[in-house]
């Protein structure tokens, strides 16, 4: 997956387990709050990973261009 994707479906993850944990405060289900916080630390894993692979392409890209300038 590319950065873009991980940091979408992150950001998606994130909202989800948040709504989750909301939902099982509402009606008193510790299950659903559960299940709420492990996909909430998912989605924000999965963002940190889109960061890191966008940092990493950044980087590249600069080092590249510094390379051809110095040519």
């Amino acid at each position: 997956m590319g950065a873009t994707t991980d940091k979408i479906k992150g950001a998606t993850n994130e909202a989800i387990g948040k709504a989750k944990q909301g939902i099982g405060e509402a009606t008193g289900s510790d299950r659903l709050q559960g299940e709420g916080a492990v996909q909430e630390v998912k989605g924000k894993g999965q963002k940190a990973l889109g960061d890191a692979k966008q940092a990493t392409k950044d980087a590249v890209n600069d080092a590249a261009a510094a390379a051809n300038k110095n040519l």
